[in-house]
């Protein structure tokens, strides 16, 4: 058992005592680095080698007073010489030596004066004898103490497992697979996480596996087998016999060695495998990423994106701090200065209980768990700042693993959800250690995270934990799209949903909204999700928060408004999210947080209200409808050939060969716009067979062949409607066509833009189903449709297609309040300023919609227009402007409610009319 600090200060202080006096001839630099690590307890024999032979750059033999592998190597020169000299003489030793015995610290020393280097930060350290003893806690790396920084992706993470992964794949390939496999590997990640991080001693399992297996490997399973057997025996039911190296390591329990598992097998590659994982330093892989790596060891296709299944900290904090951490922290500030509370407070932080009911490898509640035991040493550290000392360390920790409880799926995340909680209570004991100077390690292990394996969606939450006792519910759900899911999804998504409506259009994730709201009833629970930002915008809005709100009666208590879900892994598909926390009681101060862009960080407003939208704005539920509460013109979708494309030229090229080939039939070809042509300037045709004479088809060869493509495929489908259109081979299925001009709307634009990119197309130009056409449109029109209130509008209340906005006719356009305008001047005006904006877009002839309404290469010249057609529409609603989104947002709600109320109070008045 390591040294407490007062220990290990009381022998510094003798250590130095004992050498001041010391001359140069008794001065022996064995004697002296043997007596210098036993102020930490540390034995010779744990220490490494004296005079250990290294190759020096010149090829000559050098010899290094002492290495301990992988920890430290230090040199000693007589008193008084230049240690700058030594230091010089120890960095050239290093080059002769192989990459796991490289020290993080070098030490040399002329028996009065210390330089400590630390190779990994590049940071040296000086003093003399005399003050070691205020120096000495910079060693307490020997003893086993240390400070770690935990990256998200450090490269040590991806060495790991990529060495754990080759010994993965080695082990599967001979035939160990499946739960056994799974089993091991868990069990060898905590082993090499012990030995670095003073659960075992230092090098404990890596010297096991040097001393007592041969270099074939042949009984390398079985020694593994021993020490499992030996891991989960307590330490007087041991064999009175049992090998003196095997009997050193602890009882760990916590039922992780208790299964008894089949023999693996090893060779001398695999051996050399597992002590590369050995040679890491395994302290430095935060706990909270130990599910990740193990995720990615057991997933060869994943191992090189380690990140893929890690939620980053940042991104776990802008959870879990507006859910419960800033207010556990502002309380901890009112109360430090009274004893009493403080110790109140306490005990109140110690009863929280928290639940991740898609816990996966307990990423969020390992997090959680740090931060309060965070906060608990800073009481503790008030509560016990006398001087006096504390007797006994873990009376006064009251935090513990068992008040985090999980639910997940697969049963191995589960398990290693409960490894990981071990370990960083282990961490947090090292800081704790390391606070009051006592060695506080809790093994046996007696207390262990509830993480219940299965589905979460089926099982009753209440057999995991009472309501009664639970404080929050937190995690990131799955996130699965509508269309995304599998049968089994799609069954659990009716299984929660039975009885309550459209549950089809709802992503994955709204199921645990939903079970949280059921489970939070008459409670004071609070709930933190992260969940794909579809679930605030278009249809599945009135389907979850209209139920949610008004049946269930949740208020919104803090939103993190769409950003972009961050994860290290390379080449990951980009997930947009949102963050929300609610409860079954309303409070007077919400926290909102709003993003410029979906890679920006966030700017916090308290506002009073927030509704589904993420506004603070009255709670509406904007649903789809058929005709525009304006009095505006119809908008509809394009065309759609539904065609197997046997209608569609591949190429421009092919058109033309075709016009030229068949004059006659020329006219048949079209131009064929959709949202892509029309942005980006694109050339597209096809035919448009709709005015052709039975003489035209017939007497082309590629036309019938075309249109015989047409109908083989319609007579295949599985789709009633579309083998009936079989029939008509001629002729697109889904025909919109205007007779007259049009103004096209692209169903999907970039949300960096600002406007989305709308044109005038003459008749004759066929619109793809890929966007939406009005008729009739005149400038009018465009001018509203172009504008920053349009605009906005259909940001918020359209869902999303990934961050990118997606334009609905039912949704927004015909949800969307146009301005009621009572003289024709405010109209005159727009008609002006939108023609205004269709000249200079003529002006660059060369380029395309996206060129002319980019971020960057938008001309100042449009931007100028755009900004006169805003601020002529904007006054078309009210002389005020908006200063921001939000209020506008805020003001088109209540115009919307407006409007609807009025056509609510029209269609009572029709139904009352009756005709005789």
């Amino acid at each position: 058992m390591a040294l407490s600090w007062n220990e290990i200060k009381d022998r510094a202080v003798t250590f130095s005592k004992e050498w001041e006096d010391t001359t140069n001839e008794e001065a022996e630099a064995k004697s002296f680095i043997e007596a210098f690590f036993n102020i930490f307890g540390v034995t010779r024999k744990r220490v490494g080698t004296f005079e250990h032979r290294v190759k020096k750059l010149n090829e000559g033999d050098g010899y290094i007073d002492l290495l301990w592998k992988g920890v430290i190597l230090i040199e000693m020169k007589s008193k008084g010489k230049n240690l700058d000299k030594a230091f010089i003489q120890a960095k050239e030793y290093i080059h002769g030596l192989k990459e796991h015995e490289l020290p993080k610290y070098i030490l040399v020393s002329d028996f009065e004066h210390f330089r400590l280097f630390d190779t990994e930060e590049q940071i040296t350290l000086e003093f003399k004898l005399k003050e070691l003893v205020k120096f000495v806690q910079h060693f307490g790396f020997i003893a086993g103490y240390q400070k770690r920084i935990y990256k998200e992706q450090d490269p040590v993470n991806i060495k790991a497992a990529g060495l754990m992964g080759k010994l993965h794949d080695r082990l599967e390939e001979i035939g160990y697979e499946g739960h056994p496999l799974e089993v091991y590997l868990v069990r060898i990640l905590f082993c090499l996480f012990a030995e670095d991080t003073t659960i075992f001693e230092k090098q404990q399992f890596q010297n096991y596996i040097e001393d007592r297996t041969n270099e074939d490997g042949s009984d390398l399973a079985s020694k593994l087998q021993e020490l499992f057997q030996t891991l989960n025996t307590p330490n007087d039911k041991r064999f009175k016999n049992l090998d003196e190296q095997l009997n050193a390591f602890p009882y760990v329990n916590g039922k992780l060695f208790e299964e008894v598992l089949p023999s693996a097998s090893f060779d001398t590659a695999m051996r050399k495998s597992l002590l590369d994982c050995c040679y890491i330093d395994w302290s430095k892989i935060s706990p909270a990423i130990f599910g990740s790596m193990f995720q990615s060891v057991m997933n060869p296709k994943e191992r090189r994106n380690l990140g893929a299944h890690y939620t980053s900290e940042k991104n776990i904090m802008k959870l879990i701090k507006p859910l419960f951490l800033d207010e556990l922290w502002s309380e901890f500030e009112a109360v430090k200065n009274n004893r009493n509370k403080l110790i109140e407070f306490h005990r109140k932080i110690s009863q929280l209980k928290f639940l991740d009911p898609a816990c996966g490898c307990g990423n969020f509640l390992v997090i959680t768990y740090r931060e309060l035991r965070l906060l608990e040493i800073d009481i503790l550290r008030i509560l016990n700042k006398s001087g006096q000392g504390v007797l006994d360390v873990r009376e006064i920790i009251w935090l513990d693993v068992d008040m985090m409880y999980g639910i997940e799926y697969e049963e191995f995340p589960a398990r290693i959800a409960e490894v990981a909680m071990w370990l960083m209570d282990h961490q947090m004991n090292m800081l704790i250690s390391n606070e009051f100077g006592q060695y506080f390690v809790r093994l046996p292990l007696k207390k262990s995270a509830v993480i219940v394996h299965g589905n979460a969606l089926r099982i009753d939450w209440e057999s995991v934990i009472s309501p009664d006792s639970l404080t929050y519910i937190l995690g990131n759900p799955p996130f699965y799209g509508s269309r995304n899911q599998t049968t089994l999804q799609k069954e659990d998504t009716d299984f929660v949903f039975k009885g309550t409506g459209n549950s089809g259009v709802l992503d994955y994730v709204a199921c645990w909204y939903y079970k949280a709201a059921k489970y939070i009833n008459n409670t004071q629970i609070k709930v933190g999700f992260v969940s794909t930002n579809s679930i605030c915008q278009g249809a599945q809005v009135p389907t979850l928060w209209k139920l949610l709100i008004e049946i269930e009666k949740l208020h919104i208590h803090f939103a993190h408004q769409t950003f972009k879900w961050d994860n290290e892994a390379k080449g990951n598909a980009a997930v947009f999210c949102v963050i929300l926390g609610f409860a079954k009681y309303n409070i007077v101060k919400k926290r909102l947080f709003e993003y410029d862009t979906v890679k920006s960080d966030p700017s916090e407003r308290t506002v009073s209200h927030i509704n589904p939208y993420l506004l603070e704005a009255k709670d509406i539920f904007i649903e789809s409808r058929s005709q525009p509460i304006s009095s505006s013109p119809i908008m509809m979708k394009g065309n759609a050939a539904i065609d197997d494309g046997n209608f569609i030229f591949s190429t421009v090229e092919e058109s033309e060969e075709f016009k030229v080939k068949y004059p006659q039939q020329s006219p048949l070809v079209k131009s064929f716009i959709g949202s892509e042509e029309l942005i980006n300037g694109l050339d597209r045709y096809c035919l448009w067979l709709k005015d052709a004479s039975p003489e035209d088809i017939r007497s082309n060869p590629e036309i019938t062949k075309r249109v015989n493509g047409v109908r083989k495929f319609r007579e295949a489908s599985k789709k009633e409607a579309t083998r009936k259109w079989a029939n008509s081979p001629t002729r697109f299925m889904e025909d919109r066509q205007p007779a007259t001009d049009y103004l096209m709307i692209p169903v999907v634009s970039s949300e960096t833009r600002k406007y989305i990119p709308i044109g005038f197309l003459k008749r004759d130009v066929i619109a793809n189903y890929s966007s939406f056409i009005l008729p009739n449109a005149g400038l009018y029109e465009f001018g509203i449709i172009c504008s920053l209130m349009h605009n906005v509008w259909i940001k918020y209340v359209c869902g999303r297609l990934k961050s990118d906005i997606r334009y609905s006719n039912t949704l927004g356009y015909n949800n969307f309040p146009f301005p009621k305008i009572d003289s024709t001047k405010h109209k005159q005006i727009i008609e002006e300023k939108a023609f205004k904006v269709l000249e200079v877009r003529k002006t660059f002839p060369s380029s395309s919609l996206a060129d002319l309404y980019g971020t960057v290469s938008m001309p100042p010249d449009l931007v100028k227009a755009h900004q006169e057609l805003d601020k002529a529409v904007d006054l078309a609603y009210r002389p005020q402007p908006f200063t921001s989104e939000a209020k506008r947002m805020e003001f088109l709600f209540e115009l919307y409610e407006k409007y609807t109320a009025d056509l609510f109070t029209k269609e009572k008045t029709k139904k009352k009319i009756v005709v005789k």
